[in-house]
């Protein structure tokens, strides 16, 4: 039998029932569309959530209260002796090191005059803008401390401005943060929001002054931004070291940068096969579908293969014709799943502007490559029982 022979018999057979062919490949399609829609979702999630914290630098080694492996509640009431300004002083004076940023949050209400909103208060060190790579719309950042004290400064975010002020501009104008009054001397750019937190709903005080207005002996956390000189093992060794000698113990935790986005990066990865999975089921059904029809179709043409056996077709051509038919038919499924998706995506682009969407163009390929396995997979049963067929027997059933 002829390679052109064999494709206008498999062509035929699945023009011949249309009906039946399109909606067996249209389980196929739904299969494809499912997998690869939510994979790009959930891709495009990853990616988005990797480079919001990626925003605040990778060259970051943070220092929490308490011996434990996060930092949290759970590690602060642990401490055995707690995070000190003269304890993120000290770690200033190690090589390598281009900032510190001493930190406690909190919330309480913000006023100024009529106004009033209650937002979160981070109490801050003069390089935290520097270490996290934030930028400021108008006036400065909190100013160093001077003989030992800081002045009752406040910079406030994008939104909380606007919130307080509108369009006016804020700069000199003194507002009260938990009851005391401070002058705002800055406002930081417009920064939207980090997995539900409002990064431009937040007033940025002195952390001497967050200390006074929370009644807190010891820092929540301690930011150490370094140089490319060093690298973040090395350094996170030297902060144990320092720490050690100053507490005598080690009852403080370091997170690296490096080890956060690590780990996020393969929870969001899990993730994203999870949801991928999750469309898989929907394959399953494809599947089903392609052997069912195929089973059916063997047990139509039985007469037909009958006679291709007796004109002395090969078991390996039957099996070919078989295969190849479950294998286009899936193939078809396919270009129409992923046009499918195409319109799903172009749909999700306009409709939720803001939903992050990942899709590489391999993907594409491996969705085609995918549809074809499942063809040839769920078309072997029934290609075998086709060649299992005796030709007498098989043309007597005409």
């Amino acid at each position: 039998m002829r390679f052109e022979d064999g494709f206008k018999l498999t062509a035929s057979a699945l023009t011949s029932r249309p009906l039946r062919s399109l909606l067996t490949l249209l389980g196929v399609a739904i299969g494809i569309a499912a997998v690869a829609l939510l994979t790009a979702i959930g891709e495009g999630l990853r990616v988005y959530v990797l480079d919001n914290f990626s925003q605040f630098g990778t060259r970051i080694v943070a220092v929490f209260p308490g011996k434990t492996q996060t930092g949290g509640i759970g590690g602060i009431l642990s401490s055995v002796r707690p995070l000190s300004l003269a304890d993120a002083e000290a770690l200033g004076t190690l090589a390598h090191v281009e900032a510190v940023v001493p930190l406690i949050q909190g919330t309480g209400d913000i006023q100024f005059g009529v106004m009033s909103r209650r937002s979160d208060i981070i109490g801050g060190g003069h390089q935290l803008a520097e270490a996290w790579r934030f930028r400021l719309a108008l006036g400065q950042f909190l100013p160093p401390a001077r003989a030992g004290r800081s002045p009752p400064y406040a910079v406030l975010g994008h939104k909380l401005r606007r919130e307080l002020f509108g369009a006016a501009n804020p700069l000199g104008e003194r507002i009260r943060v938990g009851g005391t009054r401070f002058r705002v001397i800055g406002v930081m750019e417009e920064k939207g929001q980090l997995l539900g937190f409002d990064l431009d709903d937040i007033a940025y005080i002195p952390v001497d002054w967050a200390q006074r207005l929370f009644n807190r002996e010891g820092l929540m956390e301690v930011d150490v931004v370094f140089n490319a000189g060093i690298g973040s093992p090395a350094l996170a060794e030297r902060i144990r070291r320092l720490l050690i000698e100053r507490h005598g113990e080690e009852d403080f935790s370091l997170i690296t940068q490096d080890d956060m986005l690590a780990s996020l990066d393969r929870i969001l990865a899990t993730l994203t096969i999870a949801i991928g999975a999750l469309g898989g089921i929907s394959l399953l059904v494809g599947a089903v579908g392609i052997l069912t029809i195929m089973t059916t179709t063997v047990a139509e043409r039985t007469a037909e293969i009958g006679l291709l056996r007796a004109l002395g077709a090969s078991d390996r051509q039957v099996l070919g014709l078989f295969l190849a038919e479950a294998a286009l038919l899936s193939l078809a499924g396919g270009l129409l799943g992923l046009l499918l998706m195409g319109l799903l995506l172009l749909g999700l682009h306009l409709g939720v502007p803001a939903l992050p969407l990942s899709l590489a163009p391999g993907f594409l390929l491996l969705a085609l490559l995918l549809a074809g396995a499942i063809g040839l997979l769920a078309g072997i049963a029934p290609a075998r029982r086709a060649v299992r067929l005796h030709p007498v027997e098989a043309l007597r059933s005409e």
